[in-house]
């Protein structure tokens, strides 16, 4: 069984040593994603050291012009003034130019890391088993897809070039400075305690805060996806407005984390817009009063307000960036729990192939619980032989579901084994194991597209005679011709144009396309009315002749033509026998048949 390593990171109060372990897992992620976009990276890079190359020349050529520049033209040589001038315009061009490369060059980097995680949390999440999907909702898998996705794309479509760029402008601001007047550099060298202090304390709440946030916002997807799925249930029972109240409540916790942030973000930000202004206005005294005493070139003292003023704009900047930061670092840390998820059924590491499985079927001494729950196969001895169209019959939380789900290896046992054809079903080639067994549950999902495309997810390839052919056999060909386009009619999402016996129907017609050696039917009739029922029957003859079947069903019509029945009751089989043996010998079984029997004359 897998470890819950999901589960940290939607909690707030994490220890010390998790967070330690969450934030080395993300890095690890943000690694893998790096290393095939090095390359150009690293070109971005010195796109940026070149743009701010050329920005932080601008202030020199400023005092050069004012203290060398304009007294040659009071001379009457213009030379110098036009080296200045053209020169500045030229770094200014230049500039220019390589922050338009860089900023494209970014956004391809961005724009590669963002498809190759998009991809990799989408196979990923198909690759985990169904315990997984069972116990993680379809909201949180959204969040991943969405809002976190969301917020690295807004860290690296420009964050990163703003950190880069920020940075490195203000080191060659500082250097810059202290080459041309060390007094001034001092100052803005003192200026920076101020500024790494309160740095450091926004670090420390924006990390909390933005682990909020995140949190806030994956519960409000949450709800709002299990509303929209559940709407039937939510206006059939008038709940709308306990429904939008818990929403609000949701909305509110988001609205509230929201600002916090910015509360953050802005004491932040301001703090470091006083810092910045009192430094360049203790250049500018200092630096006046050595102007008027002659220590200090004019030229270099407005170079200097120009240098601490350049310092300090970079500084709100980072301030933004480290605002999307944190709320990407939440991002990737949930995003690379969600990755290290393991499948509770992995694949095997020596496969065996089933070239030509005839579908006999063993339960060798099979115990089996969900989770860390309790048993509900106590231990389960069953032969199903090749060919035999086996009934499981029994009260709700009998186990039938359960014994089906093993059969279609959803779950791997606790104890014994589960064997196909004597193989255990652990080390069976997955591609194999899944075109030998076909599992038809109750709920008859149909996907957005035409009603033909959805028979052939059965078998992809096949043919449209082939389709047909199988619409025939379960006799839902009549049904499909009468639709406005045939087999071309356009279905919605889940089928909701087509009744829940159509769509039952077309899942029958996909599995006989499929033609597996092991078909299960987990409750596939109940969703059918009466004449429904009689129209598939022939149809299920059909679908059952010449392979291995385990029916679970409530409706005895079904069960009736089955070859064996087992009367399962707290995972174990309290009778077995063929209906009509089962009927003779009384029991449990009888008495539903009985029942059975009172209802058709009633009806009748």
């Amino acid at each position: 069984m897998s470890a819950t390593t999901e589960q940290p990171t939607d909690h707030l109060d994490v220890p010390r040593e998790e967070s330690r372990r969450i934030r080395r897992r993300s890095l690890a992620l943000l690694g893998s994603l790096l290393r095939p976009v090095s390359r150009p990276t690293w070109w971005t890079v010195a796109l940026v050291v070149g743009s701010q190359l050329a920005a932080v020349a601008g202030p020199a050529f400023v005092a050069y012009g004012i203290d060398h520049a304009l007294p040659a033209l009071t001379d009457g040589d213009a030379a110098p003034i036009t080296f200045a001038s053209g020169a500045y315009l030229v770094t200014a061009l230049l500039g220019g130019l390589l922050t338009a490369a860089a900023v494209r060059s970014t956004a391809r980097v961005s724009q590669t890391i963002l498809l190759d995680l998009r991809r990799r949390v989408f196979r990923h999440t198909q690759r985990l088993s169904l315990e997984f999907h069972e116990r993680y909702t379809s909201g949180r898998i959204i969040s991943r897809q969405t809002s976190d996705l969301d917020a690295l794309r807004e860290l690296l479509d420009g964050g990163v070039t703003t950190l880069a760029s920020s940075a490195l402008a203000m080191v060659l601001t500082a250097v810059s400075l202290a080459l041309l007047d060390w007094r001034s550099g001092l100052l803005l060298l003192v200026a920076v305690v101020p500024g790494l202090v309160v740095t450091r304390w926004f670090q420390v709440r924006s990390q909390v805060q933005y682990r909020k946030q995140r949190t806030a916002a994956a519960r409000l997807i949450v709800r709002f996806v299990e509303t929209m799925t559940g709407i039937r249930a939510v206006q059939a029972f008038r709940r709308e407005t306990q429904v939008a109240a818990t929403y609000d409540d949701l909305s509110e916790d988001y609205r509230g984390t929201n600002a916090e942030a910015i509360r953050v973000n802005g004491v932040f930000d301001t703090s470091l817009t006083l810092i910045g202004n009192v430094t360049v206005a203790a250049v500018l005294l200092v630096g006046g009063l050595r102007a008027l005493d002659g220590s200090l070139d004019v030229g270099v003292l407005v170079a200097a307000v120009l240098y601490a003023k350049r310092f300090f704009t970079p500084l709100s900047q980072i301030g933004m960036f480290y605002n999307a930061f944190q709320s990407a670092t939440a991002a990737l840390e949930k995003l690379a729990s969600l990755l290290a998820e393991e499948p509770t059924v992995p694949d095997p590491e020596r496969p065996v192939r089933l070239e030509r499985p005839r579908g006999d079927v063993r339960f060798d001494g099979v115990e089996f619980g969900y989770g860390s729950g309790p048993t509900v196969l106590p231990r389960l001895d069953l032969h199903l032989p090749a060919g035999q169209a086996v009934a499981l019959v029994g009260e709700t939380g009998a186990g039938k579901s359960t014994v089906a789900k093993l059969l279609a290896r959803f779950y791997d046992v606790r104890e014994g084994a589960v064997l196909l054809d004597g193989v255990d079903l652990r080390d069976v080639d997955p591609v194999d194991l899944r075109r030998a067994v076909v599992m038809v549950t109750q709920e008859a999902y149909l996907f957005s597209g035409s009603v033909g495309a959805n028979i052939a997810l059965g078998r992809p390839g096949a043919s449209a005679a082939e389709i047909e052919a199988a619409a025939r056999a379960v006799g839902v060909h009549d049904l499909i011709a009468s639709m406005p386009d045939g087999y071309d009619t356009e279905v919605d999402k889940r089928g909701v144009r087509l009744s829940a016996g159509q769509r039952q129907l077309v899942s029958f017609a996909r599995a006989f396309l499929a033609d597996p050696t092991l078909l299960i039917l987990d409750e596939a009739t109940s969703s059918l009315d009466v004449p429904g029922e009689a129209l598939v029957q022939e149809g299920l003859r059909t679908l059952l002749a010449g392979r291995t079947a385990v029916v679970i069903a409530h409706r005895l019509s079904t069960v009736m033509g089955s070859d064996r029945v087992l009367v399962v009751d707290g995972g174990r089989v309290v009778e077995d026998g063929s209906p009509a043996e089962l009927v003779a010998r009384g029991g449990r079984f009888a008495d539903l048949h009985e029942e059975w029997q009172r209802s058709l004359r009633r009806t009748g």
